[in-house]
């Protein structure tokens, strides 16, 4: 009777189920295999070992105000300080070309490296910078280095088993194991080019410009960033892809610099409600064009979706953005793109961005300035009543800015009778060679000198 009625019960379930919702079930016979045993070891001690003498460990000392303008401009503080910091880098080349972050060595008047294995400290040069990315190119004098071997970062999967390699502190290479956990993150912020892929492999402090490599031994990306509430390890690092480094570090050795192509649009995310206006699809969708730009001159217009480039798919602002700005200046590009729901294609010749930089900064006898940014405007209006003027960002030595005390941070408000509010502001006072009475405010007071 038990036995009746379970069969019955069972027969009712299953009846409902059939009605209902149905269940995919896994294979019950599926068989458990036991990676490990007396004779079998599982490990990637000969992938690591052929690339952990390739990460170094870098050492930077630089020369630092106890306090900046930029961050409080009415701070009284402002001594030089020595600091010492340390990082790590990854050897590109035989000859000892290493790639690190530009935050690693930006502003280092010394750079060492020292080398797993070596125990000579050498001394570094450095070669060129790219802040926008965050990538940096340091070189040794030595010969026969054990180059990593770089890998196509556009296979990277998601699920792939990964290992971050770093040298911190000179206290020798560490390895850390995870898999990948995203690719083509962006909108984080923390560099305006920003393609990161991300891992759960822990980065600790120190492991900045180490490498992030494959199963195989490959590197597909160099470890930039954490993304932390408590400055350590939570789970969540930031990479930059490996075929975005081998870009930018190729012309940061030939040239010292990285210039980006400009296509001269500004752009913005396709939402949900406004995909139904392009079929569904995703891109770059262009919401302004600057006047004269590659993109007016090839015809674009506000509201074009662009959809590919050179026959690469384009689903987001940032993926637009990025690989415009890994093409060279001048390139002719293919660009697809959706107009009134009707696909068009276009070849456009992509422009400088430098020039377009150089629009918005302004070099005066030595002096370099930019436009105050919003958060230091709102400072100066609440506490001190100022409601414009332009930073100075760099002051090169033995020059006439230089020699009359004209320092890095000084925020520049007014020329003669013109007050100044824009570099255009600028550029206007500074056109004539005559002595000029500037105005500049530092450390809460402003005063007058003339250059």
């Amino acid at each position: 009777m038990k036995n009746l009625l379970l069969i019955c019960l069972l027969t009712l379930t299953m009846a409902y189920a059939k009605d209902g919702v149905e269940f995919k079930y896994a294979d019950e016979n599926i068989q458990r295999k036991n990676p490990t045993s007396q004779n079998f070891i599982l490990s990637y001690n000969n992938v690591l070992e052929n690339v952990r003498t390739s990460v170094v460990n870098i050492s930077t000392r630089k020369t630092i105000s106890s306090g900046r303008a930029y961050g409080n401009p009415f701070n009284n503080n402002q001594g030089k300080v020595p600091q010492g910091a340390s990082g790590s880098g990854v050897i590109i080349s035989k000859d000892g070309y290493i790639v690190t972050n530009n935050h690693v060595v930006s502003g280092a008047d010394e750079i060492k490296v020292s080398i797993a294995g070596d125990k000579k400290e050498y001394e570094a040069k450095l070669i060129g910078t790219d802040a926008k990315s965050d990538v940096a190119i340091i070189k040794i004098d030595a010969s026969k280095l054990n180059a990593v071997t770089f890998y196509n970062s556009d296979k990277v999967k998601v699920g792939d088993v990964v290992f971050a390699l770093g040298n911190p502190f000179g206290v020798g290479e560490t390895i850390t194991q995870g898999i990948v956990s995203a690719t083509g993150r962006s909108g984080i912020g923390i560099v305006e080019y920003e393609n990161f892929i991300q891992t759960d492999a822990s980065i600790n402090p120190g492991n900045s410009g180490g490498a992030l490599i494959n199963s195989a031994g490959h590197l597909i990306g160099i470890n930039s960033a954490i993304i932390s509430k408590s400055g350590g390890n939570d789970g969540i690092g930031l990479s930059i892809p490996s075929n975005m480094v081998t870009s930018i570090a190729m012309q940061l050795i030939d040239t010292g610099k990285y210039s980006r192509a400009y296509l001269g649009v500004g752009i913005s995310d396709v939402n949900e409600d406004m995909s139904s206006f392009y079929d569904n699809r995703y891109g770059g969708l262009i919401i302004s064009i600057e006047e004269n730009s590659p993109a007016a001159k090839a015809g674009l217009k506000r509201g074009d979706l662009i959809i590919s480039i050179n026959r690469k798919k384009i689903d987001s602002a940032s993926k637009l953005k990025n690989t415009i700005g890994a093409f060279q200046p001048l390139r002719v590009v293919n660009i697809k793109f959706l107009r009134d729901k009707k696909v068009d294609i276009v070849n456009v010749k992509l422009g400088l961005l430098d020039n377009q930089i150089a629009s918005v900064t302004k070099n005066y006898k030595g002096m370099n300035v930019v436009a105050l940014p919003t958060e230091l405007q709102r400072l100066l209006r609440a506490n001190a009543n100022i409601h414009g003027g332009v930073l100075v960002d760099d002051v090169e030595l033995n020059t006439q800015a230089h020699s009359i005390g004209i320092l890095k941070d000084d925020i520049i408000v007014q020329i003669e009778d013109i007050e100044i509010t824009s570099i255009d502001d600028f550029k206007t006072a500074t056109s004539s060679q005559n002595k000029k009475r500037i105005y500049i405010f530092r450390r809460g007071n402003i005063f007058a000198i003339v250059l």
